[in-house]
């Protein structure tokens, strides 16, 4: 059994309403691979700050998305992540939003989930970040998901879906 982080990105995606083949497929990745996670062996946590995130700001699907996510647990927010997130920005690692991509990572890491799910490919699941990820978060004694897409985690070839 893995523990999957899930992160903002994954509940946009999962109300996705854009028709552009490319939207439309991550929408379907990401509602095929979530449906079968809940029902899975896995468990699928997220934390505090990924619900303050799909609370704020007004955009149409935002009741669904925060009830989506209601049913995960929720990993905390000890002062130990808060640490970790201001590693991340002091290195450069994640965007200066100490809110953001940092504050997800930092809490996957803290607590050693296996997985960080999430379609922002720019700054989380990116393979350039992989090697200075790994090399901060040995430094700092903490855990390192794999950052992956719903794609990814549904074993599926993109060209085949």
């Amino acid at each position: 059994m893995a523990r999957i982080y899930v992160e903002t990105s994954i509940a946009s995606f999962y109300y996705e309403v854009r028709s552009e083949p490319d939207m439309v497929a991550r929408r379907d990745w990401t509602r095929r691979w979530f449906d079968a996670a809940l029902i899975g062996t896995d468990e699928l946590v997220t934390s505090p700050a990924t619900l303050a995130e799909l609370q704020s700001g007004d955009y149409p699907s935002k009741n669904d998305a925060v009830k989506l996510f209601d049913r995960l647990p929720l990993l905390s927010l000890d002062n130990a992540v808060i640490d970790i997130v201001d590693a991340y920005l002091a290195r450069k690692l994640m965007p200066q939003d100490p809110e953001g991509d940092a504050l997800h990572l930092a809490v996957a890491s803290y607590h050693r989930c296996d997985f960080l799910v999430t379609w922002n490919c720019k700054h989380l699941a990116n393979a350039n970040k992989f090697g200075q990820i790994e090399r901060v978060n040995a430094i700092l004694g903490i855990g390192n998901p794999r950052l992956v897409t719903p794609l990814e985690l549904l074993g599926e070839n993109p060209t085949h879906a």
